[in-house]
């Protein structure tokens, strides 16, 4: 055999031997749905030194939201550590992981958090090394579970991100409160504008079916702080009033209530006439002010923790109180009066430069077309 032959041979061999190696390695394949959620292992440096920072996850009580919290912290250190994280209701070890509020927690309520925790309002949260009950701890503390949560996925992106936890003294505060994605989406599952298929919400499947996929999106959306979504096009169809369609609405809402995400909806101005046969819509006439508190109690009987609507009016076809000769202050006060009593919000959305800036009752939250929310 000449040289050429053995040099071929040689090639071939080590060729054939790298692809058993290949072969035999563990291979997954990325589709981008964990998003930043990857939760895959480690290097043996950073197991080696998280792992010991952090022996075993404490949660006194119990809430949905809170079992959310433990769920993901279980699976996220189990993921990247290597091996079982456990979670317990008692603190027995030094470097445990203590999480949730004083209102659930009397270990958080010793961890002296108090002056740290009225700074940082519902959705905020102290993520700190602290000493509780004899033993040294990091403490995420809120208060409210959904603070809770949040302070769980952002010691989890610290740790995905290789930082160091030894010395964690963090306090953080949303700067804004409402956090919402808008859906355009319609009663056939189309979306207007939309660039990626069909929509998530299975109007045909709802309620008795709720997707997985709709527990994935409000999980994600809780990881990155979101807490409010929109289901329907702001071109909106008045059958998503219709009580059939708000029970398909409140199966969304329970599955996304334990990410603390509230639903919000595509209101139509002129529904009082499409569904009950109104021969008006003048948010000035007293039957159809009546017509939105009914509504508006309706809707809080089937979903208790409705955000509230979102209103696009006179613009692009769609109707609304100039309509009737009344400005958009008349129409979103309306709103805003049949849903005060529950607390929820009205969004309305116009062209810049033409809401009135006068009379508007402070009860209704209005924004422009680009969505910038005016005071």
């Amino acid at each position: 055999m000449n040289s050429s032959s053995v040099k071929r041979s040689v090639l071939a061999a080590t060729l054939a031997a790298a692809c058993v190696v290949v072969l035999h390695l563990p291979i997954r394949s990325e589709d981008g749905y964990r998003l930043w959620m990857r939760y895959d292992s480690l290097t043996k440096h950073e197991i080696e030194g998280y792992k010991s920072a952090i022996t075993q996850v404490v949660i006194e009580g119990s809430s949905p939201t809170l079992d959310v919290a433990g769920g993901e912290l279980h699976t996220a250190l189990t993921g990247m550590f290597g091996g079982e994280v456990p979670i317990s209701s008692t603190l027995l070890n030094d470097n445990s992981l203590l999480i949730g509020t004083p209102a659930n927690s009397p270990l958080i309520r010793s961890a002296g958090l108090t002056k740290d925790l009225a700074s940082v309002g519902d959705d905020g949260y102290v993520i700190r090394r602290s000493r509780v009950a004899g033993k040294n701890v990091i403490v995420i503390a809120a208060n409210t579970d959904t603070g809770a949560l949040y302070g769980a996925f952002h010691l989890l992106r610290l740790i995905q991100t290789g930082t160091a936890i030894a010395k964690l003294n963090l306090t953080e505060r949303p700067r804004v409160g409402l956090r919402m994605l808008d859906h355009w989406d319609n009663l056939d599952r189309t979306v207007e504008r939309g660039y990626a298929g069909r929509s998530l919400w299975n109007w045909d499947e709802l309620p008795d079916r709720v997707d997985p996929r709709l527990r994935d999106y409000a999980r994600a959306n809780a990881s990155i702080g979101i807490n409010a979504a929109s289901l329907n096009n702001v071109n909106a169809n008045a059958t998503f009033l219709t009580e059939n369609y708000l029970r398909k609405v409140a199966a969304i809402a329970d599955t996304f209530r334990p990410y603390g995400i509230k639903i919000f909806l595509s209101a139509r101005f002129s529904a009082p006439m499409e569904l009950s046969g109104l021969k008006t819509a003048d948010p000035l006439d007293p039957a159809v002010a009546n017509w939105w508190k009914e509504k508006a109690d309706e809707i809080y009987r089937i979903i208790p923790d409705f955000g509230g609507f979102l209103v696009k009016a006179n613009s692009e076809g769609q109707p609304g109180p100039r309509t009737y000769g009344r400005d958009h202050v008349d129409g979103a006060n309306m709103m805003a009066a049949a849903l005060a009593p529950h607390k929820g919000i009205v969004i309305w959305r116009e062209r810049p430069g033409r809401f009135p800036t006068t009379r508007t009752d402070p009860s209704a939250l209005r924004c422009d077309a680009t969505d910038e929310c005016l005071s």
